[in-house]
């Protein structure tokens, strides 16, 4: 997509702080953190959100998430982290191109709305 902020930060044309990368993501760091570790996982595929994803790029996210659990410790999760991934208006989406928020270094709040 031409005028994805994320996939010209994939392609090195908007600076990040990337933290990992490899052929199927990368990984950045959120330019407004709401907790102490806030990270974007960030597929190189551009693809909307989690329900208009194809079979193919379910098996991608699905690599990018197991690679995920072998970084906690260079990412400073051990203690805990969440997933969040926004679909849509209603859950303020702001960027059309499928990321996946990893949040911790702290003890997260319950509250999730």
């Amino acid at each position: 997509m031409n005028d994805c902020i994320f996939c010209k930060i994939i392609k090195g044309e908007i600076p990040s702080t990337k933290v990992y990368e490899d052929n199927d993501m990368v990984i950045i760091k959120d330019i407004a953190p709401q907790a102490p570790v806030h990270l974007l996982l960030l597929p190189k595929e551009h693809f909307a959100n989690i329900v208009e994803m194809t079979d193919a790029q379910a098996q991608t996210l699905g690599r990018c998430l197991k690679k995920l659990s072998t970084l906690v410790d260079e990412l400073g999760l051990q203690g805990g982290f969440r997933l969040v991934s926004n679909k849509g208006a209603d859950a303020c989406q702001s960027v059309e191109h499928l990321h996946i928020h990893v949040l911790g270094g702290t003890k997260l709040t319950e509250k999730m709305g």
